[in-house]
């Protein structure tokens, strides 16, 4: 099973450089109250493209906030079933509007772009809000409440309205990653305004919106300035407060290159928890073998990515840890026997440092890391064979590949059973959420990592090339 998210394209005319990693266990958000009041509260359109990390949660992307008039609230948002919702509270008591699709939207490894128009002029109900998720409309919903036609709502006014990316008020904060967001003020465009299909795969894909029409209270992220990630593109100077936001927050994981994370859909029997947008993991039970793969699975090439040992925050002493690659099981709950079984090999971090080759060790002790320290993982699928580094220093030279892992391998975090509580592992595919000291990019210029890579970074501009 090879793992790919959308926009797995290696040329696709427009690039997006950068996304907005939101990490909700921070409470972070981008907020902005206008000055003055929109030309139309009828209508207006949405887009954003999200790439999420959190499931199972009420999560607000894009939001309009005011607390006078009984806590008024307009938002799209993914609810607790992991179904997508559009709800707008009118000004003028004209029939709130709530709708929330049967699709459900749980892959964590690709982008979605999320188009909300509306129009409450419209004589047709199902015409004043439309919802289209990669350029096709969504037609099937467990809840559709429209609103009367020429119901007013928030979005847009001024003075006492909030207007919010990546939470609503102080709740329900987004965890994933955030790009492209535009709000067109008195507009109700298709989203072929901010998409196009691809000729040759057909894959969704952004195209160029700095020309728009940005009238009064619209406004364009694109997060390109990390010192300020809520600086406004589109020229109306409509630059949003940073809440609890750090330049790290910036990444290069877009639309248009998608880098591989760790996947909490594919977990273990005693599954870590996942935060930073699915790149820090950490194992809080003792004595029980837990395991996270990747969003991605190669069969060839050469890969490399980075594994920080951040370190034992819920125990004083030394932790089993390990770090390498795993035949993709689709199943979510594995026991350590069925680890061991199919294609595991990692490099064991504690008691000498051991390669671990379908749960036997070899007799060689490769030396250990400690808390801070960058393991390297080289994977050359092409001659089948992997290579360990600590802190830019190779320890483990060419390990062959078994039968099982030289036809498809993952990136692959484990626990072996021991002393594990508090554990956590940091993970650079290239879009790292930790600062570096000495960023170096791969040989194509994707990725940022502390030591030179010995591979190509995890992510769908290569994936395309060589995977």
């Amino acid at each position: 099973m090879i793992i790919l998210g959308t926009n797995s394209i290696k040329d696709t005319g427009y690039n997006v450089a950068n996304s907005y990693r939101s990490n909700s266990g921070d409470s972070p958000k981008l907020s902005k109250t206008f000055s003055s009041a929109s030309n139309s509260n009828t209508t207006f359109t949405v887009s954003a493209w999200v790439k999420r990390s959190k499931l199972g949660a009420n999560q607000d992307v894009v939001s309009a906030f005011r607390s006078s008039d009984g806590l008024q609230t307009d938002l799209i948002r993914f609810g607790s079933g992991d179904d997508l919702e559009f709800y707008a509270h009118t000004t003028n008591s004209s029939g709130n509007a709530d709708i929330q699709t049967n699709r459900l939207f749980r892959d964590v490894g690709a982008w979605y772009h999320i188009v909300v128009r509306v129009d409450t002029t419209q004589g047709t109900d199902t015409n004043r809000v439309r919802i289209y998720v990669n350029g096709v409309q969504e037609t099937s919903f467990s809840t559709s409440n429209y609103m009367n036609q020429n119901g007013t709502i928030i979005w847009g006014l001024g003075s006492g309205t909030e207007h919010t990316i990546g939470a609503v008020g102080t709740s329900n904060y987004f965890g994933g990653y955030v790009a492209e967001v535009v709000y067109l003020d008195s507009q109700s465009v298709a989203p072929t305004t901010f998409g196009e299909f691809d000729d040759d795969s057909g894959i969704w894909k952004p195209i160029d919106v700095s020309g728009l029409t940005f009238g009064n209270n619209s406004f364009y992220l694109d997060f390109e300035n990390s010192a300020e990630l809520g600086t406004d593109a589109s020229g109306n100077s409509h630059t949003f407060t940073e809440n609890n936001i750090a330049a790290t927050d910036q990444s290069t994981d877009t639309c248009t290159n998608n880098f591989c994370t760790m996947n909490p859909n594919l977990g273990a029997l005693y599954t870590p928890t996942f935060t930073q947008g699915n790149l820090q993991v950490a194992q809080s039970t003792n004595n029980q073998h837990a395991v996270t793969h990747g969003t991605f699975a190669v069969t060839k090439g050469v890969w490399y990515w980075e594994v920080k040992y951040i370190g034992n925050t819920g125990s004083s002493g030394p932790s089993d840890r390990a770090v390498g690659i795993q035949v993709p099981n689709v199943s979510n709950v594995l026991t350590q026997a069925t680890y061991n079984s199919n294609g595991s090999i990692t490099y064991y971090g504690y008691d000498g440092g051991e390669v671990w080759d379908e749960g036997t060790a070899t007799s060689a002790d490769y030396g250990t890391y400690s808390q801070n320290s960058i393991l390297g993982i080289s994977l050359d699928m092409d001659n089948s064979h992997i290579s360990f580094y600590i802190n830019g220093t190779e320890v483990v030279d060419n390990y062959a590949l078994g039968d099982y892992a030289s036809v498809i391998a993952t990136p692959a975090i484990s626990w072996p059973n021991g002393t594990a509580s508090g554990t956590e592992m940091g993970v650079n595919f290239g879009s790292p959420f930790y600062a570096l000291s000495s960023a170096v990019a791969d040989a194509n210029g994707y990725g940022s990592f502390e030591y030179t890579p010995v591979g190509y970074a995890l992510c769908t501009k290569n994936l395309a090339e060589y995977g």
